[in-house]
């Protein structure tokens, strides 16, 4: 399908793009970038990348197809260094865990040629990071939100839908904003929550006694505060607006359950509790489409 792709950013999600490409013969040759050197060597040996690029600008070079695998924060300069090479024939998607700020930094920075970019958010990951994780079955049954804009050309947005789909993903379309609203919902915040919840056990003076006597439950809630702190510090700014009104709906729930212990009220509690044991029920017999971390690079 493909002659060449440009990955920027050889990480988790990079890597295993490629590599998953490479196993459904959907590329001839892989050029890949990173910022560390020794990142970018051991892409080359793992066989990952067929060439190694001094620049971001060199990666695109040639490509037909190009991932831009970087934290969020990092996508707008990252496009203001390869948008001399953005051209109609060369379809141009990212990785990143919110779109709306990535969309906007799309107009700005590449005006007319954003019809080349489509912004995509694949429900994947893992809670290491880095190239040493990269497989070519990441993507493999998760789904895939694109978020294409009135500017995103169809050629383009039927290609990255194609492109996914080839390698096991479902696609699916959403306006940036309302992405993020939902992933706010359900991922942002949740790790936030990990992250807090772990801090407040770990913290206390008794902390490391409680944590020796962690059981499974602890261990499934707390996962994901394992994720890696730079994408999930991007991710947080980026999308803080969201991520502060869910948080602000969770305490408004917590604080019910505070108010009827406090209370001693345990009919109430357990009526709350029965409620929302099932409902959770219900959505568990439905099926949650994808499960795992989508934040680690």
């Amino acid at each position: 399908m493909f002659n060449q792709l440009g990955v920027i950013g050889c990480g988790l999600m990079g890597g295993s793009f490629a590599l998953a490409l490479k196993q459904a013969g959907l590329v001839d040759r892989v050029v890949g970038y990173s910022k560390s050197p020794s990142t970018l060597e051991k892409a080359r040996r793992m066989g990952v990348i067929d060439v190694a690029a001094e620049s971001a600008l060199l990666a695109v070079s040639g490509a037909d197809i190009v991932l831009i695998a970087v934290p969020v924060a990092a996508t707008e300069r990252t496009l203001l260094a390869i948008r001399h090479m953005v051209t109609p024939a060369t379809l141009f998607m990212d990785v990143g865990s919110t779109k709306l700020d990535v969309v906007n930094a799309a107009k700005r920075v590449l005006k007319d040629r954003a019809q080349s970019f489509v912004p995509a958010h694949p429900i994947a990951g893992k809670e290491q990071a880095g190239i040493d994780h990269a497989e070519a079955k990441l993507y493999a049954g998760r789904q895939v939100i694109l978020t294409p804009t009135s500017q995103t050309d169809p050629v383009m947005l039927q290609k990255a839908t194609d492109v996914w789909a080839a390698i096991g993903c479902q696609v699916l379309k959403m306006r940036p904003e309302n992405h993020d609203a939902a992933f706010a919902a359900v991922s942002h915040l949740p790790h936030l929550l990990a992250f807090a919840y772990f801090s407040a056990v770990a913290n206390q003076p008794a902390g490391k006694d409680f944590l020796q006597l962690a059981g499974p439950g602890f261990r499934d809630f707390t996962r994901i505060a394992a994720s890696a702190p730079h994408v999930w510090r991007d991710v947080l700014i980026a999308n803080r607006d969201e991520v502060i009104r869910q948080s602000a709906l969770f305490r408004s729930v917590l604080d019910e359950f505070e108010t009827a212990m406090r209370d001693g009220n345990a009919e109430a509690l357990e009526e709350r509790i029965r409620q929302i044991s099932q409902a959770r029920g219900r959505w568990h017999l439905s099926g949650p489409k994808t499960t795992g971390s989508s934040g680690s690079r």
